[in-house]
């Protein structure tokens, strides 16, 4: 049996008329009589009884009735399911994030893909930026979220924008007083870092700008998470050169200034998907990701 000659029989089961069911079809009679004995052949069983009247359904017909609109509703889901999913309308998106990233931008991107796509099942993952390149290459996450990527011949790094740094202060530090904090003014402070990863990161910048300010660096603590990060500071452990994001986390005791520094401005957030990879529902994920703004102060 095949989908065709279920419409086939159905319009006939309906109509019980074959002339009738022919026009309905838009199809001429003789045709339709021959698929409607080809159905009943490969069954093995008459579907209906010829009267003068029209067609009358066997018990065998009716069987067959109470299920064919039930098998045509289920083919027409697989379409449109299957046409869906090709648009990127349906499916699933694995998101590598990471600590930091989950504070500000990549919330509202995947809030806005959600709005748009509301059928895609977003699933986060948390990951080191070692973690997350190697998921992509294993494909298990679509998309991952990370600063300071090195260049893969075997993955897109897209920059999703370029974030302004913030030195975050004990409340009550002398630095509160300050419009804007220069490095050279953290001589001496104790200075919580992160994230304490192997792979390049933002730690590694700003040891990079204290260097290049000829400022020595003080560290207190090294961690691996702005959350820690910014707790440490609450508690009075020390300063932290963090991302303007950092500020949504608003925890009570820490005031946040600029950072003035030639040599740390911004840093960078960027997108990593593969090379080549054709799936509709990343294309519409990145194509959310292209419309978001540039940069953020």
């Amino acid at each position: 049996m095949d989908l065709r000659q279920m419409r086939y029989f159905l319009a006939v089961a309906e109509e019980r008329h074959l002339g009738r069911a022919a026009e309905r079809l838009h199809m001429a009679q003789p045709p339709l009589t021959r698929q409607i004995h080809a159905l009943e052949d490969e069954l093995g069983a008459p579907l209906f009884t010829r009267t003068p009247k029209g067609m009358e359904l066997t018990e065998a017909g009716q069987t067959l009735l109470d299920e064919v609109p039930n098998l045509l509703a289920l083919a027409q889901r697989a379409r449109e399911r299957t046409r869906a999913a090709g648009r990127g309308e349906t499916g699933r998106l694995d998101v590598g994030l990471f600590g930091s990233g989950v504070l500000d931008v990549i919330p509202r991107l995947l809030a806005r893909f959600h709005a748009e796509r509301p059928d895609v099942k977003i699933v986060l993952h948390t990951m080191t930026k070692a973690e997350q390149l190697d998921a992509l290459r294993e494909r298990r996450i679509s998309v991952g979220f990370n600063r300071l990527v090195p260049p893969e011949p075997d993955l897109v790094i897209e920059t999703v924008l370029r974030e302004q740094m913030r030195v975050a202060l004990p409340e009550g530090h002398r630095l509160c007083a300050q419009a804007s904090v220069r490095i050279p003014d953290l001589q001496g402070e104790p200075m919580i870092l992160y994230p304490n990863l192997p792979l390049p990161g933002l730690a590694q910048q700003v040891m990079q700008a204290f260097a290049q300010e000829g400022t020595p660096l003080q560290i207190e603590q090294e961690v691996e998470d702005v959350l820690t990060a910014v707790a440490l500071v609450a508690g009075g452990f020390g300063s932290c050169v963090t991302t303007a994001s950092s500020e949504s986390l608003r925890l009570p005791g820490v005031v946040y200034r600029p950072l003035d520094c030639a040599y740390l401005r911004d840093i960078e957030l960027s997108c990593i998907h593969r090379r080549g990879d054709g799936s509709p529902v990343l294309g519409a994920f990145l194509a959310v990701v292209r419309g978001s703004s540039p940069s953020r102060g």
